[in-house]
């Protein structure tokens, strides 16, 4: 949908709100002075909560979740708050092929956490939406576009965090029963049962289980996931609280191929892998189904010690096992380890002339745990705070191969070590072969100063170290790897509450990034070193300021914050294709510049309705030109990739107590895939609807809901995304006179249409 016919649409629905602000007020002059009389509706969907905070936040909670596809993930599911570009390969949000930019940073920039817990890779710093908490054990997720919180156990945040809180177990013992039936072969079911409270010991807890299946909606294949949420709460005395949340998924997902501008052109959406298996087949589909197992666990606990102090404490655990294969072939000849060269034949099963077709794996297993502690002291009118960060993670990759049948079918799946293929002398064959453990801590002191009953004053610093140390299983001159970096962290941040509807807030805020783990290590082609490992990269560092308004009233609520950003040695995450598989990996840009708005409407005109409005103006420029090889190319005042200058959402709600339903429309600009922005893709609109019914009273008075979403109704072909920038598109002479090639970009494909039923019956 082109801006054109977006813009006039966006001014007729924000120009009558605008004028209903003093409209309301003078309803409220009209009445008798001696009365105070509140009017207006209160937020149906809580799309626009309340905020007090000192920066830029942005949520959606329960009454708003409820009402979506219980398919969405999390980043489908904050799609229309200001900033968040998501890019969906899979209308149901199963699949990994799916990203996330916040004005402008990507996925790898944003902090995401559940109940205070880290989400993130710690060596790679991405975060998985499909396995995060089924969508019906979701509270609130909040979106935080510019600072962390002081506190936040995240490294890699100059994005922001998105933060996800769990539903609490409910007083009274019962369960809820959702069952959806889908487009594509869509089918899921998810049951959910609360203890309520225990006996006498107050304590209360919830289980959850969810089964989802659905064919691929484009190409072979199809996808599953099982998931299991639980919840045990404790609350006693004044504001004590302690609780335990785990999430555990297992899932097998298909990879949907990511296409150039050009096998766009020429397929279009049937750009996918082989349906049917022939011999020497690599794009098979089955060589491209992902399995995953992830257990998520997070404890944080809440004390207050007297009418002054306080302690908050978040235990964490992460465990991960998968696999992200896809289709190569093999010699059983002139192969390497590293970059010894095996002088012996390798066993492949099902060979033809010395050559076979194999899976290969990109196998990953992590660990990670952690603590963070916090004391929280009143005196006067200070509130002191102060804690620290302990987090520990190991990374084990290995790229190894494993023989395929006569069919396609791979003989395991997974990549275990035990059945993949070994050298003649019973070593295991590997492309790469690496464990990484990374140690951060840190430190943290903050004071927030109530200066007056209506002006706030916060500062803060917080100091991080991180260290890793690998090693590289390969024979080569790599055999270890270290790298020890530490960042000091500060920030500020002043709040005025003009008066009981208004607010002013700025801050100005620190963050860090180091490389990620992929960097650290030598990567060997046929016996040769063809990228160097090395320690010596700089950390990303950035400096931004955040100046907002807010307006809190009966029946409208809207903010409005200007935002700007500078970084050194600015991070660009990327996917390289590392011997057939895609590998997350980043590219240093240098200096960057960014700033730009903010703005969300959320307006109320009757009981039940709203209408919610937000739009984002980005300014994001390359400050340097950007090293390639020994040249440079001519980058400096370009465009940052994936960076688009407008987008925004318009969504609408209805709930009467009987009927109820949905509209969201997000529109996002022009998004330049290469740092010459010699290629990009053009701005699109989705839309997505949902109607419902609630049929309690009807049937009978427990809570019964029958809903239909339309997801991407209008079906839009498009590229939605960019999957792997590059530097170049086309050839480019350097400043110093070199020709440097060009690369083609690869991009995600939006998703089609999908339409989904769900019956919900609570018990």
């Amino acid at each position: 949908m082109a801006a054109a016919y977006i813009f006039p649409r966006l001014s007729a629905i924000t120009l009558p709100i605008m004028l209903l602000v003093p409209a309301v007020a003078a309803a409220n002059e009209d009445n008798d002075p001696t009365t105070i009389q509140v009017l207006g509706h209160p937020d149906p969907e809580a799309l626009l909560p309340d905020q007090t905070a000192p920066k830029a936040v942005s949520a959606i909670s329960t009454d708003f979740i409820i009402k979506q596809a219980p398919t969405l993930n999390a980043f489908q599911l904050v799609n229309l708050l200001p900033g968040a570009n998501v890019s969906s390969s899979d209308p149901y949000g199963l699949s990994a092929s799916s990203g996330i930019t916040l004005r402008g940073l990507g996925q790898d920039q944003i902090g995401v956490l559940m109940e205070g817990a880290p989400q993130n890779d710690i060596g790679y710093y991405y975060a998985y939406p499909a396995q995060f908490a089924d969508a019906e054990n979701v509270r609130q997720i909040s979106l935080a576009q510019g600072a962390a919180d002081i506190d936040a156990p995240v490294v890699a945040a100059a994005g922001g965090t998105l933060s996800l809180s769990l539903d609490d177990p409910k007083t009274e013992a019962g369960g809820l029963v959702n069952l959806s039936l889908g487009s594509y072969d869509e089918r899921r079911i998810f049951a959910r049962i609360d203890t309520g409270t225990i006996g006498t010991s107050g304590l209360k807890a919830f289980v959850s289980y969810s089964n989802n299946r659905a064919d691929n909606w484009r190409g072979a294949g199809y996808d599953q996931r099982q998931h299991i949420d639980a919840k045990l709460l404790g609350e006693w005395g004044e504001g004590n609280r302690a609780s335990i949340a785990l999430s555990f998924n297992d899932a097998k997902t298909s990879t949907y191929p990511g296409p150039t501008r050009a096998d766009w052109q020429a397929y279009g959406r049937d750009y996918n892998f082989s349906e049917s298996y022939s011999e020497g087949d690599t794009s098979y589909w089955r060589l491209y189904r992902a399995p995953f197992r992830n257990l998520y666990v997070a404890a944080p606990l809440h004390l207050r010690l007297n009418d002054r102090l306080d302690i908050d404490n978040t235990a964490y655990l992460q465990f991960g096992h998968g696999n992200s294969p896809y289709g190569t072939q093999l010699s059983t000849t002139g192969n390497y380890l590293g970059t010894e060269e095996l002088t012996q034949p390798i066993a492949l099963p099902g060979a033809v002339d010395g050559v076979a077709t194999v899976l290969g794996n990109w196998t990953g297993k992590q660990f990670r745990a952690g603590d963070v502690v916090k004391l929280t002291y009143r005196a006067g009118i200070h509130q002191i705070s102060a804690g620290l960060w302990f987090d520990y993670g190991t990374d084990r990759v290995t790229q190894s191969y494993t023989s395929v049948g006569p069919d396609g079918r791979p003989v395991d799946q997974w990549g275990y070590q035990d059945k993949a293929i070994q050298t003649a002398d019973g070593r295991l064959l590997a492309y790469e072969n690496q464990r990484t453990e990374t140690v951060t801590k840190g430190f943290f002191l903050a004071d927030s100063i109530a200066v007056t009953p209506k002006l706030g004053v916060d500062i803060g610093f917080k100091g991080v170290s991180l260290l890793r140390n690998g090693r590289n299983y390969l024979p080569g001159p790599q055999t270890t790897v270290h790298v020890d970096s530490f960042a000091a962290l500060p920030r500020a941040a002043v709040h005025y509450q003009l008066d009981d509807r208004q607010q002013l807030f700025a801050n100005i805020t620190t963050n860090f990034r180091t490389p990620n783990e992929f960097a650290l290590y030598n990567s060997y082609y046929g016996g040769e070193l063809v990228a160097q490992g090395t320690n010596a990269l700089k950390n990303e560092y950035s400096l931004s300021q955040e100046l907002g308004y807010r307006y809190i009233g009966p029946s409208l609520s809207f903010s409005l914050t200007a935002f700007h950003y500078h970084f050194r040695n600015r991070q660009v995450a990327t996917v390289v294709n590392n011997g057939g598989a895609l590998v997350n990996s980043t590219i240093n840009a240098g200096s960057q510049t960014s700033y730009g708005l903010d703005g969300e409407i959320d307006y109320r005109p009757a009981k039940g309705f709203s209408i919610y409005v937000s739009g984002e103006y980005l300014h994001a420029r390359l400050d340097d030109d950007l090293s390639v090889g020994g040249d440079y190319l001519p980058t400096r005042g370009k465009h940052a990739v994936a960076a688009p200058t407008f987008q925004f959402g318009i969504g609408t709600t209805y709930d009467d107590g009987r009927l109820f339903g949905s509209t969201a429309l997000k529109y996002v600009g022009r998004q330049y895939a290469t740092f010459m922005n010699d290629e990009s893709i053009k701005g699109y609109a989705t839309l997505d609807l949902s109607v419902g019914v609630h049929l309690a009273g009807v049937i009978d008075a427990q809570r019964t809901d029958l809903r239909l979403n339309a997801i991407n109704l209008t079906n839009p072909h498009v590229l939605s995304g960019v999957q792997a920038i590059s530097s170049n598109a086309q050839d480019v002479t350097g400043r110093n006179g070199t020709v440097i090639s060009g690369a083609a970009p690869t991009y995600y494909v939006g998703s089609g249409r999908a339409v989904v039923a769900t019956l919900s019956r609570a018990f």
